[in-house]
């Protein structure tokens, strides 16, 4: 053993005498490495090449699972861009289904976006180039093919992209990547008793979303990590297809929210606990001198289907430990000067009314209630969507047959050969790639209002090619931690508004989106397209 190890164990046995007993236990049983992703910038050629291709990860001892990556096994790396320098991208699809890569936050015309009109087929390339003209800020990448965008992502594909600017030079920040600036991201998975990835659309999918049993931080299962002591930069993703989030540290020590999804706030923001939309994300600093170790938790959610064992109690997903180096980064007692809210007198308005279709609901709440039981509807009563839930006919089975619907549910007397892939709606239409909604005018203000009422479900709401000011969420006032960019807002039963812009154009044929971010329901018709015109 030599000296570096010799201290990283000595220090990481004496932290673990200050812990509980679980925690100490699962030390001892050597939780693996904090994988982290790659770091990729542009080369001298201002070149970055990308490539979907098939892996085999680790998830369960012993039990080799087939998932999909980008140059690699599982997610990707992150790609680190400056704001104003021209970026050429390649992407190449080795995969055996069409693909896209959506460059979710990042404000670029709609023919580079990479919605669903952008597929690439199987053994194709696609080239695109950009430059960003956005503040400083953690994004991410991930597929958005038409109503498999959900399959995909689960199946692996995804990645972060950090944009940097001369503001965020200035800042004296934890810098140094995987060393006091650390990426997270959180994702659930299903896994079956082979230990595969068990990806079903079915009319419960289609109604609460996909969820797994297990939680993966950068691909890995509960993962620990040393870090320099002083204070701690991590970035948060909230990759999952449908579960919110609720972190929080296991001694209750704050975070400091200092960035959301389109970047810095004006002054950092001091939270105990934090919840995360799918999609959101979040860079919080912590302070860590005091050298002791401590998890980062996920916390029980009010979500249907969430609630199931294990995440029915506090969840670690990540043992952090403070080593015997010294981090240099400080926190600063303020970040950025935000420009003021424009005024929302006499703009442009815009309702989309989000509303899941009451045949979805009761057979997606049904066949929730037959798999999983009453443990899963997350306290909710019997009666949500307004539909008495009685035991539906046929409902005796709860394993899936081979088209995706549940085993003893006659599909054609209970629902008349009901869809379930038009199931979600905004404004009464589901989502159809080759008409747009509506058109908005190249660099104008508008204030959308996006609409739950009358559907309790949880949407995180996700709008392409801008970052917009939230005015009000869920019929309440933004939180400090939610009042800087963002490109994804809650709506949960109430009334969202947003003040939105667009800075580039988006054709018919290559039309932006607007959707609900839990994935199974943007893939299940809750989208819409738009264009943005001069």
């Amino acid at each position: 053993m030599n000296r570096r190890d010799f201290v990283k164990w000595t220090t990481l046995v004496g932290a673990a005498s200050t812990l509980p007993g679980w925690s100490r236990f699962a030390l001892a049983d050597s939780r693996p490495a904090l994988p982290i992703p790659a770091l990729l910038e542009p080369d001298a050629r201002s070149a970055i090449t990308l490539t979907l291709q098939r892996g085999q990860s680790q998830f369960l001892p012993g039990v080799t699972t087939e998932t999909w990556g980008v140059n690699g096994h599982l997610l990707g790396p992150a790609l680190r861009i400056r704001r104003g320098k021209a970026v050429n991208v390649t992407v190449n699809n080795r995969l055996s289904v069409p693909s896209t890569v959506h460059w979710h936050g990042l404000e670029i015309p709609g023919d580079i976006d990479g919605g669903p009109q952008g597929l690439i087929a199987p053994g194709q390339s696609r080239s695109l180039s950009f430059q960003l003209d956005q503040p400083a800020s953690t994004c991410w990448f991930h597929p958005h093919p038409h109503q498999t965008s959900g399959y995909q992502v689960a199946m692996g594909l995804a990645g972060m992209v950090l944009i940097e600017d001369e503001a965020s030079d200035m800042l004296q920040l934890p810098k140094r990547w995987g060393v006091d600036d650390i990426p997270v991201i959180l994702q659930d998975k299903r896994l079956n008793d082979a230990g595969q990835i068990d990806y079903q659309m079915d009319v419960m999918t289609a109604a609460v979303g996909w969820f797994g049993q297990h939680m993966l931080t950068n691909g890995a299962v509960y993962p620990q990590h040393g870090i320099s002591r002083g204070w701690l930069r991590l970035r948060l993703l909230n990759g999952c297809n449908a579960r919110a989030l609720h972190l929080a540290t296991s001694d209750r020590r704050p975070m400091y929210v200092i960035a959301s999804d389109g970047g810095f706030l004006a002054e950092p923001v001091k939270v105990t606990e934090l919840p995360m939309l799918t999609g959101e994300r979040f860079e919080v600093m912590i302070e860590c001198n005091d050298g002791k170790a401590f998890d980062l938790l996920t916390l029980p959610v009010k979500q249907m289907g969430m609630t199931l064992a294990p995440f029915d109690k506090p969840l670690p997903v990540l043992r952090i430990q403070p080593t015997l180096t010294q981090s240099g980064g400080t926190l600063p007692d303020s970040l950025i000067k935000l420009p003021e809210l424009v005024s929302a007198d006499n703009l442009p308005t815009r309702w989309l009314q989000l509303m899941m279709d009451p045949q979805l609901d009761q057979q997606g709440m049904a066949a929730l209630m037959a798999k999983y039981g009453h443990s899963a509807m997350a306290g909710m009563s019997m009666d949500h969507g307004g539909g008495e839930m009685a035991a539906m006919p046929g409902m005796a089975g709860s394993d899936h047959d081979a088209h995706g619907s549940m085993a003893g549910m006659d599909m054609s007397k209970s629902s008349g050969k009901y869809d379930f892939m038009q199931g979600n709606k905004i404004n009464g239409k589901a989502y159809d790639m080759n008409v747009p909604a509506f058109d908005v005018k190249q660099g104008q203000y508008e204030k959308w209002t996006i609409s739950g009422e009358g559907d309790m479900m949880l949407h995180p709401f996700h709008i392409h090619g801008t970052q917009f000011r939230i005015l009000s969420e869920n019929g309440q006032p933004v939180a400090p931690h939610r009042q800087g960019w963002k490109d994804i807002v809650r709506v949960e039963g109430a009334r969202s508004e947003v003040l939105v812009r667009f800075n580039h154009l988006a054709d018919q044929q290559h039309a932006y989106m607007a959707h609900c971010h839990l994935l199974e329901h943007e893939d299940t018709g809750m989208m819409l397209g738009f264009t943005v015109s001069a």
